[in-house]
């Protein structure tokens, strides 16, 4: 098993950063050890992750991260009150294969946290190998700092089972030819595009999620709608595999909202640009006075949006 050779012959010319990480990645491959690959968007990581899969012997199965989790919700939710609910689940969902590949591995919610711990045990338990795509170090996941403790068994069951192998070379492939993917701007939707005339409700994980509207892969959100009321992360989820494009309008001084709305912008900005959408965000205040002032939560996030290519 040669994964240089093997990548080589897919035709791409690879960089510094990518030649380093596949020398990691064969030497873990050759010891059947776990691989935790991470680094920022367009960076190569799920190429290289395809190729390792490919590969490693048979019985192996490759899922994205977002539907499997979908998936193992709901098989759990159908035995609630069954012993060994999540065994059996895990069991279903994965059959017989020894390796299990992740793509886009990420944890927001704590009840996600939760049972990604649970994950982690029973292919602890099943002797599986696990390569898993990530924009976290293991340590960034469930970033929320009043939640992030509980996460703290399974970082260690990650650390435990995987070697983390860092892949962030200096050139972002997905925008290398692309205009950046999101932008502010202050004052009125209408430099944006023309608001829809007519708000939708959209069913969303069993309930009804209200927006401005939509037209193809774009949404408008009104702020108060989208981080006022009980969202979730897995709103966001859903959302965007739906929309590839997103307004949010009005909006506010993040700091003169309560904890739980900031978090759940924070949330939304997480989940968008680990999605890769475009995100559009329309405010009256500047940038800066957004995220500015005593929001320390929102540090991570302010970091973040500082991407944001801005117009006045």
């Amino acid at each position: 098993m040669d994964l240089r050779a093997h990548v080589s012959g897919s035709g791409y010319e690879l960089d510094d950063a990518q030649l380093e990480a596949i020398t990691r990645l064969n030497e873990l491959a050759s010891q059947r050890r776990g691989v935790y690959l991470h680094g920022p968007v367009g960076r190569g990581k799920s190429f290289l992750a395809d190729a390792l899969f490919d590969v490693l012997p048979e019985p192996k199965k490759r899922v994205h991260f977002h539907a499997f989790f979908q998936e193992l919700h709901q098989r759990i939710s159908e035995r609630l009150h069954e012993r060994g609910a999540v065994a059996r689940a895990v069991k279903e969902l994965i059959g017989r294969a020894k390796v299990l590949a992740f793509d886009e591995l990420h944890v927001h919610d704590v009840g996600d946290a939760m049972l990604m711990t649970r994950l982690l045990e029973e292919l602890q338990a099943r002797n599986v190998m696990i390569i898993a795509t990530s924009n976290y170090p293991p340590d960034g996941l469930l970033p929320d700092p009043l939640h992030h403790d509980h996460f703290l068994p399974g970082i260690a069951l990650i650390e435990e089972l995987m070697d983390a192998v860092e892949l962030d070379g200096a050139t972002d492939y997905r925008h290398l030819h692309t205009e950046p993917r999101s932008r502010f701007e202050t004052g009125e939707i209408t430099r944006t595009a023309t608001l829809p005339d007519t708000p939708v409700v959209l069913e969303v994980n069993g309930r009804a999620f209200t927006a401005l509207g939509t037209e193809g892969a774009r949404i408008w959100f009104d702020f108060g709608d989208l981080c006022e009321k009980p969202t979730s992360t897995q709103d966001y989820l859903v959302l965007a595999d739906r929309f590839d494009d997103w307004v949010i309008t009005d909006v506010p001084r993040l700091g003169t909202r309560g904890r739980e709305t900031r978090q759940r912008f924070a949330n939304v900005v997480d989940v968008l640009v680990d999605k890769d959408v475009r995100l559009t965000l329309v405010s009256d205040h500047a940038l800066g006075e957004i995220v500015g002032g005593d929001t320390r939560d929102l540090a991570r996030t302010a970091s973040r949006l500082e991407l944001i290519n801005t117009t006045g």
